[in-house]
């Protein structure tokens, strides 16, 4: 049997509300897992979200090209602006060079990671509409 839970894309104006979207997609209105990408890897092996066990997840996004433009390069840039003001020194270089290529409108957006992420936990398991 396949779960499927519905991101409703039409309601994404920035990663907050993607946050708030997938929370309410697995957990139901008012759903809540957390705001990060450690989070929605928790989320997503079960046990904080998804059922445990179960490798035929989908995740449906509507109004999916809302969403891409909505975390397209400028909020990347927002997203990596905030994490250089408090990651180690260490990283400094590489998400410099991260947030200059989204400031330059290159390199993977904030979309494209969180459909890499859920897909690396369901491979295939994201469907645009």
């Amino acid at each position: 049997m396949t779960t499927t839970y519905v991101i409703d894309g039409s309601t994404i104006a920035g990663l907050p509300d993607f946050w708030r979207a997938i929370g309410e997609a697995v957990n139901g209105p008012g759903g809540y897992f957390g705001s990060n990408f450690d989070a929605l890897a928790d989320c997503l092996s079960g046990g904080y979200g998804t059922p445990d066990g179960d490798d035929d997840v989908v995740f449906e996004w509507r109004a999916h090209e809302r969403s891409r433009t909505a975390l397209g390069h400028p909020e990347t840039a927002r997203y990596l602006a905030q994490k250089l003001r408090r990651a180690h020194p260490s990283n400094h270089p590489a998400i410099r060079a991260e947030l200059a290529r989204a400031e330059a409108g290159a390199g993977p957006t904030l979309f494209d990671l969180l459909v890499a992420a859920i897909e690396r936990r369901y491979p295939g398991g994201v469907r645009l509409h």
